[in-house]
């Protein structure tokens, strides 16, 4: 399997990372892109340089490479998740403003009719942000709101951010035992 992974500037960059840890010990080759926010957030939030969250990839693309790989719909690939997504990000993918690669990516995934996973992180949320998720939910796009469950009753952050994980990797096909499920 190959994926793309977007972190934009949301908060909770913890959960990108998450994402990336776990789909490297799964094995997925995954091609990571960074907002600047989204490198800003991943280095006050959890105190990791890009250098570091870089490792946790199979591949790494500057933002502003529109030539990159993931930028054409020939780049084969079984989808693409943004965890978190910015307002501001998740706005130019429901508009089909692709100035970034992020942007790009997205518009490719959904032109190709792959699986667009985005984790948006705001509140409280506007008219226009719900629109614009309208708008992508339309599409077929998932979208997962940065909202953990507790009915596993979480001990520690990490427990919060597994059970986002593994509705993520749910989402896109990937069997895990990130969290435990609703029964078992």
């Amino acid at each position: 399997m190959r994926l793309t992974v977007a972190i934009t500037g949301g908060s909770c960059a913890i959960y990108g990372i998450a994402l990336l840890k776990a789909l490297e010990q799964l094995g997925v080759e995954t091609h990571l892109v960074v907002s600047r926010m989204g490198e800003y957030v991943v280095k006050h939030e959890c105190d990791m340089e890009i250098e570091t969250l870089k490792t946790f990839a199979t591949a790494y693309h500057e933002n502003d490479n529109l030539a990159a790989p993931i930028a054409s719909g020939t780049f084969e690939s079984d989808g693409m998740i943004i965890a978190p997504c910015s307002m501001n990000t998740l706005a130019a993918i429901a508009n089909g403003i692709s100035t970034n690669l992020i942007a790009r990516a997205a518009d490719v995934t959904i032109k190709e009719g792959r699986k667009l996973i985005i984790l948006p992180r705001e509140t409280p949320l506007s008219v226009i942000h719900l629109e614009n998720m309208l708008k992508l939910a339309k599409m077929g796009v998932k979208i997962i709101p940065a909202a953990p469950g507790f009915y596993h009753q979480p001990q520690t952050i990490g427990d919060l951010v597994n059970i986002m994980v593994g509705k993520i990797l749910d989402q896109i096909g990937i069997k895990h035992n990130l969290a435990r499920r609703w029964g078992e």
